[in-house]
């Protein structure tokens, strides 16, 4: 009668010491019998990470317009990608012109700043040395501020060099220490594919987005740009709405402007695009749902084969410690103690592999993130959902074999050897 009076509490620490030395006793059995649950456990985390990773990413850097901030360019594919639809595109767009910025910069009412903006590569020269694949970046004054850049040194463009095409440049971090570490940049005379320009200021470092770096780029005046090089290259506008819930109708004020301006008619296509922020968050949300179905799937047959090997291991137990059962039968142990038992052993085996799991994640997202430009963080929540998931397999997949256990007949079971 001993046996009745054990508080639940010891009842499962003995049931959980047992799975443990069960664990100890035959490591390559239990590694085998868990690998199902370590695989759907780690996967799991692995896309949970990469997926909060990315969300993370793309809200601080790869899309640096802010909740109010939105861009007009020739042609942009965000989503699903239609080579015929680009095609299309690129024999119906028109290049962006400046006349079109300065149009909607005077009519526009629900803009807070728009700025515009024109790139390509170039090579920049100091003192006989030479940087190759600067991006070369012809701006109004606003754009730094417009795209969240910070002023690291000396002071950024005015908008009065801008209109008076001044030869002066800023410059981003990765240009400022390759020709002047240790001095001050501000005041010298850098070559810009051989035109020279006066540095007036240094951005702060950005950092890098997929491994590319953010701060290798020299801007100039964007007037001065066209009087040096021309209109030949893609031009965008980068706007601003008054608040963040004004969003939508800057959007449409633009819109409608520039269809106005360029003549198109009712029910015609627009023959540029426009995108801000929540369209990049839209397209990677449907990106990851398509990875997360994916992922389920995965760990769905992972749970299921780790289960059903957890099942037959656990039967092969109740066979092996049949005489043991039929003991605690005889010294009182009732149907409810052996069911617990064996439910206690599968959880924390189920429990182990779960904690396996994410020891393998973990380890996997520190390499990810020292290795490869792909961030992964991961979230509290996952760790719990992972070995959660984990102990509900083992109780479902082992409720078969404690019922087994727990229907044994005490005088039978004695008699087993």
């Amino acid at each position: 009668m001993a046996r009745r009076n054990l508080r639940p509490s010891a009842s499962f620490w003995e049931a959980a010491r047992i799975a443990v030395d069960s664990l100890r006793k035959s490591k390559l059995r239990s590694f085998l019998t868990l690998l199902g649950i370590i695989l759907a456990t780690s996967t799991l985390i692995a896309v949970t990470s990469f997926v909060n990773g990315m969300n993370v990413y793309i809200s601080t850097k790869l899309s640096n317009m802010g909740s109010d901030g939105f861009r007009v360019v020739r042609i942009a594919f965000i989503g699903n990608w239609d080579p015929k639809k680009f095609l299309e595109m690129q024999r119906r767009n028109p290049q962006i012109k400046p006349d079109e910025y300065e149009f909607i910069k005077e009519h526009a009412t629900l803009l807070r700043d728009i700025g515009m903006q024109t790139w390509k590569n170039s090579t920049v020269s100091y003192n006989g040395e030479n940087m190759t694949s600067v991006g070369l970046e012809g701006v109004t004054a606003n754009i730094p501020e417009l795209s969240n850049i910070e002023v690291g040194a000396g002071r950024a463009i005015t908008e009065q060099e801008v209109r008076r095409h001044a030869r002066i440049a800023f410059i981003g971090s990765d240009v400022a220490d390759r020709f002047f570490t240790g001095v001050d940049p501000v005041g010298k005379t850098i070559k810009v594919n051989g035109s020279p320009y006066e540095v007036v200021g240094v951005a702060k470092a950005q950092g890098s987005v997929f491994g590319q770096s953010q701060d290798s780029f020299v801007m100039v005046p964007v007037y001065t740009y066209f009087k040096t090089w021309g209109l030949h290259n893609e031009l965008q506008f980068l706007a601003k709405a008054r608040n963040p819930n004004q969003l939508n109708e800057a959007q449409d004020e633009v819109r409608m402007l520039l269809r106005a301006y360029r003549h198109i008619r009712p029910g015609q296509d627009d023959t540029f695009t426009m995108f801000g922020s929540d369209t990049f968050a839209t397209a990677w949300h449907n990106l990851t749902g398509a990875i997360a179905a994916m992922a389920f799937g995965v760990v769905s047959v992972f749970l299921v084969v780790g289960g059903i090997v957890i099942m037959n291991i656990m039967l092969a137990v109740v066979t092996e410690r049949t005489h043991e059962i039929g003991i605690r039968k005889s010294l009182g142990a009732r149907r409810g103690d052996i069911l617990n038992q064996f439910l206690v052993e599968s959880s924390v085996l189920a429990a182990t592999g779960g904690v396996l799991g994410v020891i393998i994640a973990y380890l996997l997202a520190v390499v990810v993130r020292n290795t490869t430009p792909l961030p992964m963080v991961m979230p509290i929540f996952s760790v719990a959902l992972g070995v959660g998931l984990s102990v509900a397999v083992g109780l479902f997949f082992g409720i078969y074999p404690a019922r087994q256990a727990s229907k044994l007949d005490p005088i039978v079971a004695l008699h087993q050897e």
